[in-house]
C-alpha cells in the first residue's frame, strides 16, 4: 500500500521533466486507458542476502538455463492472471510462423478486458497479434491466436498444459490462453522455467523487449500499443517480459534483464500494489551476488572413459557456463554412455561431463574421444594349451588315417 500511494502521488504531482523519465501513459485501444505506472522504483541497496519483498511468492533464475538461484514459496501454486500469456506466446511461436495470417472470429472479437479492438473477419499476421498479446495484454488477440493454432480454445489450452509438462513445469495448469478467468494456476519457479524456454524461441525476445509498436487496422487509424512493463523504462538492462493483475492474483510480474553478459529472470506473484519494485530488487540481488562463470571450454581435456577395459582420453564436446556465487567450487563427473565397444574413432561421443556446484547439477556437455583406439585382438592361449591341442589333433589324424586310405583305395 505504501508503494501504491507513493506511485499515485508521483503521477498526480510529477513535473514534466520527471514524467519523461518514466513510461508515459499507455494508449489502450480501442478507447484509451492510461496505466498507473510508477515513475521510480523502491529498491534496497543490493546485498549478498536476498531482499525482503512484498510479493507472496518469488523466484530468481538464470534466464539461459532456467536454473533457480533463489526462491521463496517458489513452488506455491497461485493464480497468475495475464502472465499466462507467456505460455500462449511460446506455444504459438513454436507451432506457427510469425507471418502466417489469422482470420479473427466473432468470439475472439468479443473477448473483453484489455483488448486490441479486433473486428470479426479481420485478417492479422501472427507476429502483430503476439505484439498485442505481450505488450498490450490483449485478450482478444489471445483468443484469436489460440483458435488459429489449436482449432478451438479448448484444444489450444490442452496443448498449453501438455507443453508445460514437457518443459518440466509440473505444478502448472492453464485454463485459458489469457488468464482472464483466474482458474489457471502456476508457480514462480515454473514461470521462470517457461520464460527461459520462451526466450529460446524467435522472435519472443524481440517482441517482449519492445516499448512501443503499431498494429495496422483494417480501416481507420493504426492501433498504437505500448508495453505495460515499466521496467523497460526504469530498470537498466531490462529486456522483458510480462505483467498481470486480477483481484485474485494480485499484481504479478515476470521480469528479465541483462548486464555484463548475464541474463536473469525474476518472478513476483501476488504483490499487494505494483510488482515492479519487487522484481527490480530481486534482479539487483542477482546481479550483485552472482556471476557467470565458464565451467568448461569446448575441446578441453576432461579425463578418460574406459571402453572394453581400455582407457580412452576424452575432451568436452561443447562449452558450458553457469551463474554461480563468486568462489563457488565446481566439480565434475564423467558418465559413460551405455553399450560402448571398440574400436573407437576420433570424435566419437562416449558419454557426458556432469558439472556440479553446491551439490546440484549446474550443467552438462557431451564428451568425445580425442584419439582412435583399435579393437584388441584376442590373446593367444597359453603354450601348454596349444601343445595339448596339437597332440590331440595328431592323435586323431593317426587313428583315422588307415580307414581313410581303405576308403579311397590308396
Amino acid at each position: 500500500m505504501r508503494r501504491l500511494l507513493a506511485t499515485a502521488l508521483a503521477v498526480a504531482v510529477a513535473a514534466p521533466a520527471a514524467a519523461q523519465e518514466g513510461p508515459p501513459p499507455t494508449p489502450v485501444p480501442p478507447f484509451g486507458s492510461p496505466s498507473p505506472f510508477p515513475s521510480v522504483l523502491e529498491t534496497p541497496r543490493p546485498r549478498d542476502r536476498p531482499p525482503k519483498v512484498d510479493a507472496a511468492a518469488v523466484a530468481l533464475a538464470d534466464l539461459e538455463s532456467g536454473r533457480i538461484l533463489y526462491a521463496r514459496r517458489g513452488r506455491q501454486r497461485r493464480p497468475i492472471a495475464s502472465v499466462t500469456k507467456i505460455m500462449t506466446a511460446l506455444l504459438v511461436l513454436e507451432e506457427a510462423r510469425p507471418f502466417d495470417v489469422v482470420t479473427v472470429s466473432a468470439r475472439a472479437a468479443a473477448e473483453g478486458g484489455a483488448e486490441l479492438g479486433l473486428r470479426a473477419g479481420e485478417r492479422v499476421e501472427i507476429r502483430e497479434l503476439v505484439f498485442a498479446l505481450m505488450l498490450q495484454s490483449a485478450n482478444d488477440a489471445a483468443v484469436a491466436l489460440a483458435e488459429h493454432v489449436g482449432g478451438t480454445v479448448g484444444r489450444f489450452v490442452r496443448r498449453m498444459n501438455r507443453r508445460a509438462r514437457e518443459l518440466g513445469a509440473d505444478r502448472t495448469r492453464f485454463a485459458s490462453p489469457n488468464g482472464l478467468d483466474d482458474a489457471g494456476r502456476s508457480t514462480a519457479e515454473d514461470l521462470a522455467l517457461i520464460t527461459a524456454h520462451a526466450f529460446r524461441t524467435d522472435p519472443f525476445g524481440e517482441i517482449v523487449g519492445t516499448r512501443r509498436h503499431t498494429v495496422p487496422a483494417p480501416r481507420g487509424p493504426d492501433r498504437r500499443i505500448q508495453n505495460r512493463n515499466a521496467l523497460l523504462w526504469l530498470y537498466p538492462g531490462a529486456i522483458g517480459v510480462k505483467t498481470g493483475f486480477t483481484s485474485a492474483a494480485g499484481f504479478c510480474l515476470v521480469a528479465a534483464a541483462e548486464r555484463d553478459g548475464m541474463r536473469l529472470v525474476a518472478v513476483a506473484l501476488g504483490s499487494p500494489d505494483e510488482a515492479f519494485s519487487d522484481a527490480a530488487a530481486l534482479l539487483d540481488h542477482g546481479f550483485h551476488a552472482y556471476e557467470r562463470k565458464t565451467l568448461v571450454e569446448e575441446g578441453q581435456p576432461v579425463g578418460r572413459i574406459r571402453v572394453a577395459g581400455r582407457p580412452v582420453p576424452v575432451a568436452a564436446g561443447g562449452a558450458a557456463s553457469a551463474v554461480l556465487r563468486p568462489g563457488a567450487e565446481v566439480g565434475h563427473e564423467l558418465s559413460a554412455a551405455p553399450g560402448l565397444r571398440l574400436p573407437v574413432r576420433v570424435g566419437a561421443e562416449l558419454g557426458q561431463l556432469v558439472l556440479v556446484a553446491d551439490g546440484r547439477e549446474v550443467g552438462r556437455v557431451p564428451v568425445v574421444a580425442v584419439r582412435a583406439v583399435a579393437a584388441v585382438p584376442p590373446r593367444p592361449p597359453p603354450w601348454w594349451v596349444r601343445l595339448a591341442g596339437a597332440a590331440v589333433e595328431l592323435l586323431v589324424r593317426l587313428l583315422l588315417l588307415p580307414e581313410d586310405r581303405m576308403a579311397t583305395g590308396g
